[in-house]
């Protein structure tokens, strides 16, 4: 019976999950093209090689990174940010709820779509500094501005959803351990630095992987708002791997690059949980002797 359950969705992970992952490594060891796969050779590590070699391929590294270093302290700071005020908010808490929420469940193309807007010459964010004395700036359409733009639009996006998180989080920490604060008369402060940061703390960490690791595969946004530029400055490496794959056809070099990609966020995300477990356990023992 487990089995009768359990089969469907073994076959759906076989064959678009498990078997295109043993083909993608498969085939970063050659030169596959997709539209004449009979000339397919072995390359060795010709690919890895290569790959390292191309100015494009380095650059689009580079912006990911990039992005990810702006998106990821904007994303959840803004999120922890949002919940403290909402959970302190009497009235209409489920209205904020919602309306910062909305975003998330929308499409981001059209997210993308309606920042173009904003951001635009005349549009709403122009006309805004306008009226503030400030020239009208080029955002999405400058080389400099092009990347946080699109990480500031980001955030936006999906800073509800972590901040239902944290909500959460903060619902579910013992108002008795502020009782016990204020007869102490600690600060607000000193509150939220003792108390309400120890407690969300598993939360903090599990936000921030997420994030990180969603900030890696941003591809929707370049490729709606810039198509990579401008000059490639939002050519990020999931939109090189798509070009390289599906516009070039150049299913090999492809591969290589999604395996070493995935090598890099693999190895990064064993790095944070390595930190923040020891964090975590100092925190535990530290907690137990005080106890």
């Amino acid at each position: 019976m487990g089995m009768a359950f359990f089969g469907p969705a073994l076959v759906l992970l076989t064959l678009f999950l498990f078997l295109p992952m043993i083909l993608t490594f498969g085939f970063s060891f050659t030169d596959y093209f997709a539209l004449n796969p009979k000339l397919t050779h072995f390359t060795g590590l010709g690919n890895y090689i290569s790959i390292f070699k191309d100015e494009l391929f380095v650059r689009s590294f580079l912006n990911t990174v990039q992005f990810v270093l702006i998106i990821v302290p904007l994303q959840c700071g803004g999120a922890l940010l949002l919940a403290l005020a909402i959970n302190r908010t009497v009235h209409c808490k489920k209205y904020f709820k919602v309306a910062f929420f909305i975003p998330v469940v929308m499409s981001l193309a059209v997210v993308s779509t309606l920042w173009m807007q904003i951001y635009s010459p005349e549009g709403i964010l122009n006309t805004l500094l306008g009226g503030l004395g400030i020239d009208a700036q080029p955002f999405i359409h400058g080389t400099k501005q092009a990347l946080p733009s699109i990480a500031v639009m980001s955030a936006w996006q999906g800073v509800g959803y972590q901040m239902i998180i944290f909500l959460g989080g903060l619902q579910n920490i013992n108002p008795a351990l502020y009782e016990a604060a204020e007869l102490d008369r600690a600060t607000g402060w000193q509150k939220f630095k003792d108390i309400t940061l120890p407690e969300l703390k598993p939360l903090c960490v599990f936000v921030f992987i997420t994030v990180t690791i969603g900030a890696f595969r941003m591809l929707v946004q370049p490729m709606v708002m810039t198509g990579g530029g401008p000059d490639h400055a939002t050519y990020t490496i999931v939109y090189d791997i798509y070009e390289t794959g599906t516009v070039n056809w150049e299913m090999g070099i492809a591969s290589t690059m999604a395996v070493v990609f995935t090598i890099f966020v693999v190895i990064l995300t064993i790095v944070q949980n390595m930190l923040t477990k020891d964090k975590e356990e100092k925190h535990a023992d530290k907690k137990a002797k005080t106890k």
